[in-house]
């Protein structure tokens, strides 16, 4: 069985909304073999990482950056988990009222470093969520899940 693992901070009911949606998609009954791991960006260990075949990252956009919670994550896990998980598929989404091009250069930098794939276009929201934002969290997790299935 494969592991997806969901990092995210979900701080305000709009990325609540999106984050819901992707696991939703996710945990399609028509996905078989992969198990879907959610874990908050500030409990997420290196061990978490290691074990997943794929990954998604949900965080605001504050100030126009991502969270510091997932900053956090990756901090305390990007050189243990360096050279073990290269090649691995990941998505993102983000939710931003004020710029998220901060946000995503960091999370493609920090990526790009540790050589994982981007298996899906990023999802940015503003404002809250509509039904097609939630449509398009909901893909993102059924086609990051899709990826992995055996």
């Amino acid at each position: 069985m494969s592991t997806l693992l969901i990092v995210h901070h979900t701080p305000s009911p709009h990325c609540q909304e999106m984050f819901e949606a992707v696991i939703s998609g996710a945990t399609d009954p028509a996905i078989e073999g992969v198990e879907v791991v959610r874990r908050a960006a500030l409990s997420v260990t290196a061990s978490d990482m290691l074990a997943a075949d794929g990954y998604i990252l949900g965080t605001p956009a504050n100030l126009g950056y991502m969270s510091g919670a997932l900053k956090h994550a990756f901090d305390t896990c990007y050189y243990q988990i360096l050279d073990s998980t290269k090649g691995r598929p990941f998505g993102c989404y983000l939710h931003g009222n004020q710029g998220t091009e901060g946000a995503e250069k960091a999370i493609e930098s920090i990526t790009t470093g540790l050589g994982w794939v981007k298996a899906a276009e990023t999802v940015v929201v503003s404002e809250k969520p509509t039904k097609d934002d939630r449509e398009v969290c909901w893909e993102l997790g059924g086609t990051i899940a899709a990826q992995l299935m055996e």
